[in-house]
């Protein structure tokens, strides 16, 4: 069982783990931060983030990447590296010390995310899955709501589950259909999610329903904690996805579940604003994990470039090849620098949805370019199953879909754009 007392010896053990060239190199590992004190930039990480990078590279490579293949084969669900994760403190990280959690900021989650993502994207996924299901909790949850909801998920090894999306309401949340009518001392749902990741192996989640059906859009809507073992709530069957395949996605749909009062997240009508403030943790670190996959892609294209030849050479020395590896590794570079300053400002306090949307939008894009790319550069082999590209290819396009569309990325960017500018 790992608790927060564990984490400072799991930290000082991964300090001493060798750095691995294949991942991440000096350069790309730098934070974009600063220094209140000295106004200047530092692209530094400290020794506790460095730590933490250092033991998801290791937890990667000795229990991710040696199974991601067979995993996607079967599509089973990774329930023994989830646990193995959840041992050495890499699950729930962000969960306050006074819950159980080691209570990292969204910085060295983003590290963590990015390191298991490089291994492989749908076990990040359902990793970070958990992630997504408490930030709502985190924002809104009162004491007893995350002692009773985070405190279990760092005792033992649960998944937890996100319910927003909806058969007719995807990026628009404000046309969520389920509702949740109050009755007593409980509120009774109804309705379906889909999509939701998870959601076969959930102990509990975080349901988002229409409470006032009369009331402004933004108002309308309430969170809930819904327990995973409540009559009615029923689990639909495993969706087959193009990529990311062992990451659990179903229908839930919920006939007259009965929810307590104390579960209600906040007020009622306060369900949207909720969901956006999770967003504001979340979009990073999905972000993060597409980051990875993108990094991926680059490293495993540039070994083969270096390997196959042509025309008495290898190809990574012509021209039209060099300068795909490039263009890959720039939007690498770029979009983890968004990252990390949006991470930055939320550690810091400071409202980071602008730079949140912009990370999501870029490093989606990286990622679905780069194994586009990377398929590319190995030509015919790309798109073979036994090729690695040929994976990241199929895991990558999600990343521009779900956490909000890049169409809504670009929506929530365009919004702040006109009061940064002044005549």
């Amino acid at each position: 069982m790992f608790v927060a007392q564990r984490s400072a010896p799991l930290v000082s053990q991964a300090a001493k783990v060798a750095r691995v060239s294949h991942a991440i190199t000096p350069a790309s590992s730098r934070l974009f931060s600063q220094s209140a004190v000295s106004r200047t930039v530092d692209f530094g990480l400290s020794d506790d983030q460095r730590s933490y990078q250092d033991l998801a590279r290791k937890f990667t490579r000795e229990n991710i990447t040696p199974v991601a293949k067979h995993y996607d084969e079967t599509m089973e669900y990774p329930w023994e590296v989830i646990k193995k994760a959840h041992e050495v403190g890499l699950v729930n990280t962000h969960v306050p010390e006074a819950f159980g959690g080691i209570g990292l900021g969204l910085t060295e989650c983003a590290l963590i995310s990015e390191e298991l993502a490089y291994g492989c994207s749908g076990i990040q996924t359902a990793i970070e899955a958990n992630g997504l299901a408490e930030a709502p909790v985190l924002v809104a949850g009162n004491d007893q709501q995350k002692a009773k909801y985070l405190g279990r998920m760092t005792e033992e090894p649960l998944v937890a589950s996100y319910g927003v999306t909806e058969p007719s309401a995807g990026s628009d949340v404000a046309n969520i259909k389920t509702r949740a009518e109050k009755k007593g001392d409980k509120w009774v749902l109804n309705g379906s999610k889909m999509w939701i990741t998870n959601a076969g192996y959930a102990n509990w989640f975080f349901v988002l329903a229409k409470t006032d059906p009369n009331a402004r859009p933004h108002k309308a809507l309430s969170g809930f904690i819904v327990d995973g073992d409540s009559p009615g709530l029923i689990r639909g069957k495993k969706e087959i996805n193009m990529g990311q395949r062992c990451s659990d996605t179903r229908m839930v749909t919920f006939e007259d579940v009965e929810v307590p009062e104390e579960n209600l997240l906040g007020q009622a009508g306060d369900g949207f604003k909720i969901a956006m403030g999770a967003f504001d943790i979340t979009r990073p670190l999905v972000a993060s994990g597409a980051i990875g996959l993108a990094q991926r892609a680059l490293y495993e294209a540039t070994i083969y470039a270096k390997e196959r030849q042509t025309m008495g050479k290898p190809i990574i020395n012509h021209q039209a090849v060099a300068f795909m590896l490039a263009d890959m590794q720039a939007a690498v570079e770029a979009a983890r620098l968004l990252v990390y300053k949006s991470t930055w400002l939320k550690d810091q306090g400071e409202r980071n949805s602008f730079y949140a949307s912009m990370a999501k939008l870029l490093a989606s894009r990286a990622a679905v370019s780069n194994a586009d790319q990377a398929v590319q550069i190995y030509g015919g082999m790309g798109f073979n199953t036994e090729s690695p590209v040929e994976k990241l290819y199929r895991d990558a396009k999600i990343f521009e879909l779900y956490e909000g569309t890049s169409q809504i990325q670009r929506l929530v960017i365009s919004r702040h754009i006109a009061d940064l500018y002044d005549a």
